[in-house]
């Protein structure tokens, strides 16, 4: 099983960050969550390793706070 790689890992992370915010700009939340989930679900079937996607939901959840 491989590990979750959380260090730097992106050769250009502004662009990326640049390029995310410009695929939600003229969305509602609606429509900005949907292209979340599939860019979660792309994502996902791309990576393929149970185990990492594992780790990566369990470092999703780190210090976020349940609903009350």
């Amino acid at each position: 099983m491989a590990d979750l790689v959380t260090a730097p890992n992106l050769a250009h992370p502004d662009d990326f960050y640049e390029r995310l915010i410009a695929a939600h700009r003229g969305l509602d939340d609606g429509a900005s969550a949907m292209v979340n989930a599939k860019l979660v679900l792309l994502l996902a079937n791309h990576i393929g390793d149970a185990g990492v996607l594992e780790q990566a939901i369990a470092a999703a959840r780190e210090d976020v706070a349940s609903a009350p």
